[in-house]
């Protein structure tokens, strides 16, 4: 049995908190009594909000005092002799979402915050304060604050069909909480940990599968969902009278945390600053917590991390962290301006002009998704198998990955064909061109398509930076054409730019919209401007790195200088991977729409014709040119380079500047649109907001025109 003691929580008046209950979805906990074989009793908690499992449970204050009332009688109970086991699961489904982060979000002031710290670590503390051991049944999904309920009990149970484990904090610009950064490390490792903690939440916020979660030891035992509570119960039993020996061999020893911890820390840290800069706080934050736990006792961990949540929380990275999180999860699933689905043309084969890279990654993607005949074809019969190979190939892989049985894999590879007969496109309902960056040869594409397919086929054009309406202008019925731009590698970019002409008809709209949710994309509506909103933006950003360069200054200088507005990579490396072709391309076209704001150099496309034009390092950064680029550079550049700070001071105020005439010109509806595509099509960090909360922060928008894009600014409480 274990030893109840007094927790240090107790004494902390949490009543400020009610006034935050208020609307709050209460996730309740129901208690039944469970009589195990061997006679003894179990008491088992099920945490309920009554809603179906589109709406989680999640962990709000009201949700939290309920449950600490719940967990003090069972305490009494034990104490009584009454149960000899306490457990928790959840609803169908899922276990817990975590904490209501529309309740943390407004907490108003630092105080508060560490109050909902702190009632967290005093509530779910007490699994492990009750007199009898306790138990946590993982029966689905269970993210941040629910992982911690399990972390907190003596023992864990999975079931093996749960959607998704995960500890995601570090990715909404805080830390986990509620014990999971003292926890977790004194459980699986300090290097298991750093993977849960911080690397899997800056990998596109990547969860666990059970498997993993079973072999890291976050979890001691994993059940088929079939059988999983009475599985649960009867493994519970074991352990209760000793039958069942539970092994931790994850669980670090005294050796681990003198040598392998410091050493794992230190790593993780150099990792960090090469990948991601020193700009986002709570990675670091939660590096120093998960450093910390390795000594001390549970209640310095806790209060540790009490005060670490309630700095973060009352942050400008938190602030625009909420603000992105609900761009992505609300204004995402529906688009604004998108017309009524009931107008879409139902899509039952796709044709796909083009068999290269680019055309084989949508056709992988449209035969996975849709499962409808996918046709490609292209101007060479040994191009054409090649590419159709290509995707076969892709669907192998998938297949040998687990990710499609082998049923499906022969049936999504029946449906891809292949060939140089463009006459095979007349029963095709949407027809997408994947072909040359050039409006000529997209005009040619589609004056040939539209000879064959039916008058209500829908033709889309995949181009990145060029003018959709003169794409279409030769066309008989340029109505039915729509911009569907993807974004580079096509599987895993979110975001789909849908471009509306002045000629584009409501049914071609409304179906690339609808093509678009199938694909598991999201959509934002956009104007036929030149390169849209992503490519343009992305287009600033690298041509005033350009500038910096070719006045003078030193491309590892120009890279740091970029640090602080927060994308994912400097803008030379970035340039490097879409390619220096692409690259000038984009700012040939964005320099010819707008010369008098963006920069073009023509010495650029003599950079671009080399094999390899910058040096980088293990870690991808950009450590300088090659000798060749220097070569071609040498006569083009100038010696008065500008400092760090107006380099990004030009970067701010030209950002600010293109979203402000673009928002007046109509390009997309609202300036939310606008960190929309940057968050999802260029990986603008959500500790930014994407581009305009962090321009508001910098002042570039009073710079620039004198006021703010949101009124007032997206800034945490605390500043």
């Amino acid at each position: 049995m274990t030893k109840t003691h007094s927790s240090p929580y107790a004494a902390i008046d949490f009543s400020p908190l009610r006034a935050l209950t208020d609307g709050e979805v209460v996730t309740h906990s129901r208690v039944r009594d469970i009589t195990l074989p061997s006679g003894k009793v179990l008491a088992l908690i099920t945490l309920d909000n009554g809603r179906d499992h589109t709406r989680p449970n999640t962990l709000g204050p009201a949700t939290l005092f309920e449950l600490g009332d719940t967990l003090d009688a069972l305490a009494g109970r034990a104490a009584a002799g009454q149960i000899h086991a306490v457990a928790v699961t959840g609803k169908q489904y899922i276990l817990a979402a975590g904490a209501d982060l529309s309740d943390i979000s407004r907490v108003g002031s630092r105080d508060n915050a560490k109050l909902i710290a702190q009632l967290g670590h005093h509530v779910l503390g007490k699994l492990s304060e009750l007199g009898v051991p306790s138990f946590t049944f993982v029966n689905g999904l269970a993210l941040g604050g629910g992982l911690e309920i399990a972390l907190n009990s003596t023992y864990r149970t999975l079931d093996a069909s749960a959607a998704a484990i995960a500890l995601p904090e570090v990715f909404l610009g805080i830390i986990p909480g509620w014990g999971g950064a003292y926890l977790l490390p004194n459980l699986i490792g300090i290097e298991n940990a750093l993977d849960v903690v911080i690397s899997n939440p800056l990998k596109q916020n990547r969860m666990l599968k059970p498997p993993q979660a079973l072999e890291l030891g976050v979890v001691d035992a994993m059940f088929p969902a079939a059988t999983f509570l009475e599985d649960s119960l009867r493994w519970a039993d074991g352990v209760l009278d000793g039958r069942t020996k539970v092994d931790r061999r994850n669980e670090p020893g005294r050796i681990e945390r003198l040598t392998k911890w410091p050493i794992a820390i230190k790593m993780a840290r150099a990792m960090l600053e090469s990948k991601i800069g020193t700009v986002p706080r709570s990675p670091y934050v939660a590096l120093e917590l998960l450093d910390k736990a390795r000594g001390g006792s549970k209640a310095e961990g806790f209060a540790r991390e009490d005060d670490a949540l309630a700095d973060l929380v009352t942050g400008d990275q938190f602030a625009a962290s909420m603000y992105a999180f609900d761009l992505v999860q609300k204004r995402a699933k529906r688009p604004v301006g998108a017309p009524d689905k009931e107008l879409a043309r139902k899509v039952t084969k796709v044709g796909i002009v083009g068999a290269g890279l680019m055309a084989s990654q949508l056709a992988l993607l449209f035969v996975r998704k849709l499962q409808v005949p996918v046709l490609i074809t292209d101007l060479d019969q040994a191009r054409v198998d090649k590419g159709v190979a290509h995707i076969r190939d892709e669907i192998g892989a998938l297949e040998a990955k687990g990710r499609v049985d082998a049923d499906t894999a022969n049936r999504l590879r029946a449906l891809v064909t292949g060939t140089t007969d463009k006459s095979l496109y007349a029963d095709c309902d949407f027809v997408i061109e994947a072909v040359f960056e050039e409006v000529g040869v997209k005009q040619a594409v589609f004056g040939e398509i539209e000879q064959i397919v039916a008058e209500d086929a829908i033709l889309a054009t995949n181009t990145s930076s060029l003018s959709v309406e003169e794409i279409g202008a030769r066309l008989a019925h340029p109505e039915r054409l729509v911009g569907f731009h993807f974004f580079n590698p096509v599987a895993v970019m979110p975001l789909i730019e849908i471009v509306k002409t002045a000629q584009t008809s409501d049914a071609a709209l409304s179906t690339a919209f609808v093509v678009a949710k199938n694909l598991g994309k999201s959509a934002v509506l956009t104007a036929d401007a030149p390169g849209f909103v992503v490519n343009r933006l992305l287009a600033k950003v690298m041509g005033e790195a350009a500038r910096a360069v070719y006045e003078g200054a030193d491309i590892v200088d120009v890279e740091k200088a970029f640090a602080p507005v927060g994308l994912p990579m400097g803008p030379f490396q970035l340039i490097d991977l879409v390619g220096w072709k692409v690259a000038a391309h984009v700012q040939d076209t964005m320099a010819t729409a707008f010369p008098d704001r963006f920069y073009a150099n023509d010495n650029f496309h003599r950079l671009a014709e080399l094999d390899q034009v910058v040096e980088k390092d293990k870690g991808g950064r950009v450590t300088g040119w090659t000798k060749a680029a220097e070569k071609v550079l040498k006569p083009e550049v100038g010696r008065s380079p500008a400092s760090a700070e107006e380099i990004l001071r030009r970067v701010q105020d030209g950002l600010a500047h293109e979203i402000r005439i673009m928002l007046d010109e109509g390009v997309v509806p609202e300036v939310e649109d606008v960190d929309l595509c940057l968050i999802l099509g260029a990986g603008w960090p959500f500790i930014d907001g994407g581009a305009s909360p962090y321009l508001d922060r910098e002042g570039a928008s009073e710079r620039v025109f004198g006021a703010t894009f949101h009124q007032p600014p997206i800034t945490g409480t605390g500043s």
